[in-house]
């Protein structure tokens, strides 16, 4: 399996450290979120990965050109003339991407212990469109599902907006928390429409009307956001095993 680290944000929440650097290049125990996850990838067998960049991308090529990928083989998708956010992202790399039938996509800066195999393993059994690493945890933001963990919508629990497509009644639906982390069929490369900047949610809200895009709830696993500079902190404990 191929996997796409999504890396090319500008990180404003990890401010100061972005004023110079890329957030893939943060440093935890003295390894970047970006090694962290190459590393972890290859814990499962995925040594082929696709790195996208825009925010102080030569020095995320320069480190992966000087470290002969951690071991990986690395393909760079560059997004140096503008940020495309992960939808833009995703759609810009589906060069490197669409032979496969099934691929991974994750956010760089996610740190997480969980289990990858488990999670191919039940894309492979269901065979979704798409199958979405969620957590029962507090967030401002939630997917909705239905009994059968299926997609049907969206909120901001901070603002109140919703987006439920099906029109669904909200109450029938169990709010799960986003990992940042899905396994993709390739289809999704037929299916995506939007153009420029956008973002994987709105891919995933426009689609779930008619296509199967599924959770799996890996609740009680360890992850941790690494967004703010306090959250590097609590990596640095929560992960102590990260050394170079």
């Amino acid at each position: 399996m191929k996997a796409l680290l999504l890396s090319a944000g500008l990180g404003t929440r990890l401010k100061p450290f972005t004023d110079k650097h890329p957030k893939a290049l943060a440093p935890v125990n003295g390894v970047s979120l970006l090694e962290y996850n190459i590393r972890n990838l290859q814990r499962f067998g995925i040594y082929n990965i696709v790195v996208n960049v825009h925010h102080f991308a030569d020095q995320i090529i320069s480190l992966l050109k000087e470290q002969n990928g951690f071991g990986s083989q690395i393909e760079i998708s560059d997004e140096s003339d503008a940020v495309l956010e992960t939808g833009g992202g995703l759609k810009k790399a589906a060069t490197f991407l669409q032979q496969e039938e099934d691929f991974l996509v994750m956010n760089v800066d996610i740190l997480s212990d969980f289990n990858f195999d488990d999670l191919l393993q039940q894309h492979k059994a269901q065979k979704p469109l798409a199958t979405l690493a969620v957590q029962e945890r507090v967030s401002s933001r939630y997917f909705l599902f239905n009994n059968n963990m299926e997609l049907k919508g969206w909120e901001n629990v901070q603002t109140g907006e919703q987006k439920i497509p099906n029109q669904i009644a909200r109450n029938e639906l169990k709010p799960l928390a986003f990992s940042g982390i899905q396994i993709l069929n390739n289809i999704i490369f037929e299916k995506m429409n939007m153009q420029g900047k956008f973002s994987l949610v709105d891919v995933y809200l426009q689609l779930c009307s008619t296509e199967k895009i599924q959770a799996w709830n890996h609740s009680g696993d360890l992850l941790l956001d690494v967004g703010k500079p306090e959250s590097l902190v609590k990596a640095a404990t929560l992960f102590n095993n990260i050394k170079k």
